[in-house]
């Protein structure tokens, strides 16, 4: 590894679907038990909950003649058109995602050719050391794509990657599950540069995988929920609650663990962008790291801007996306400046934690 060489941020770009679905339109909705007996509550009680809880009042999903790819493609190209960099150099396009391309109407996941392939395919990319592949990490798959990246640039392998993460949550998901309500789709992307001696960049990063007791929160299971569906159907489904102790558990550790590598006390930092999990979840997830530090934190939200009120959780792409949409002044009352020092996480399905020390 190259010491004097850091890895910076040059570009972001990110994707915002068109069709917005409000918590209204969940009101109609046939909401079962596990059992698939129906839920007890009304509708609107149920709703109001998940309001409350998950801070989700609106979310985005993608018209039915996009997918995945296109939506990965249509961030990647709003980071390249908006910084001007020319797609030719890029040595690493890093795509991450779970499920593939899935396309309307269907739950079927189609990887074949990696959704990698498809997005240089469609930025009419020709440079063949331009390498293309896909990364399946649950949530945290596109913070993981930056560390990736920030290894292939180090090492010297690489003078520029693209990262993306893009995701179709809507089409994996059982509509008479709950928890369909927290998903969305959306894309978003960041390229990365080599820079030689300079003071912003990477400053440290830590990933862990917890798979012995917790690897089975957030599956694919067939059935779900008694819904009438196809017998071979898959659908995305999650033990929230032991998920919600787990991330609380877990998460500020990674996040403090980070922060000694980089040599940076949690005073420093400006920002949190945090994986748009759930609204509670998150807030909690900032309270314990101040605990960690024996802070008080009396302006969680001036510190962690939040996207998920009216984005939902797109996986993957939440983080890229809300980076996007601060750096362009695209999110009132948070904005980033020159020297200062955030930190990026995530956590999700395997269960993965990693988080990220960034100076900018």
């Amino acid at each position: 590894m190259n010491n004097t060489i850091k890895t910076v941020i040059a570009a972001t770009g990110s994707y915002i679907p068109e069709v917005v679905i409000t918590n209204a339109d969940f009101l109609n909705s046939r909401f079962l038990e596990k059992d698939g007996t129906p839920i007890v509550k009304d509708n609107a009680t149920v709703i109001e909950k998940f309001r409350e809880i998950a801070g989700i009042e609106e979310r985005r999903y993608a018209l039915p003649d996009q997918k995945a790819s296109t939506l990965g493609y249509l961030a990647a190209k709003d980071a390249l058109d908006s910084s001007g960099i020319d797609a030719e150099t890029l040595d690493y396009i890093i795509v991450a995602h779970n499920f593939g391309d899935v396309a309307h109407g269907s739950n079927r996941s189609d990887m074949v050719p990696s959704l990698g392939s498809r997005i240089k395919h469609l930025l009419g990319i020709r440079n063949p050391d331009c390498v293309a592949y896909d990364l399946p990490f649950g949530c945290p798959g596109w913070l993981q794509g930056v560390i990736q990246a920030e290894y292939f640039i180090r090492s010297g392998d690489a003078k520029r990657c693209l990262v993306i993460g893009a995701e179709t949550l809507s089409r994996v998901v059982d509509p008479h599950d709950r928890d369909t309500m927290l998903y969305s789709d959306g894309g978003g992307a960041v390229i990365l540069e080599a820079a030689s001696g300079a003071a912003e960049g990477i400053l440290a990063h830590k990933t862990q995988t917890h798979s012995i007791e917790h690897a089975m929160l957030l599956t694919m299971h067939n059935p779900v929920y008694d819904c009438g569906g196809e017998k071979n159907d898959l659908f995305l489904t999650m033990n929230g609650r032991k998920l919600y102790e787990f991330a609380l558990s877990n998460v500020p550790l990674v996040v403090k663990m980070a922060l000694e590598k980089a040599g940076v006390h949690l005073a420093e930092i400006k920002k949190v962008l945090i994986h748009q999990a759930n609204d509670k979840m998150d807030h909690a997830i900032l309270q314990r790291v101040f605990k960690l530090y024996d802070m008080e934190c009396n302006d969680i939200y001036g510190i962690m801007p939040m996207t998920i009120s009216k984005l939902g959780n797109s996986s993957v792409a939440t983080v890229p996306t809300l980076l996007d949409l601060v750096l362009k002044a695209k999110m009132p009352g948070h904005q980033i400046n020159k020297g200062d020092k955030v930190v990026f996480a995530s956590v999700g399905a395997g269960m993965n934690i990693n988080a990220v020390v960034y100076q900018f």
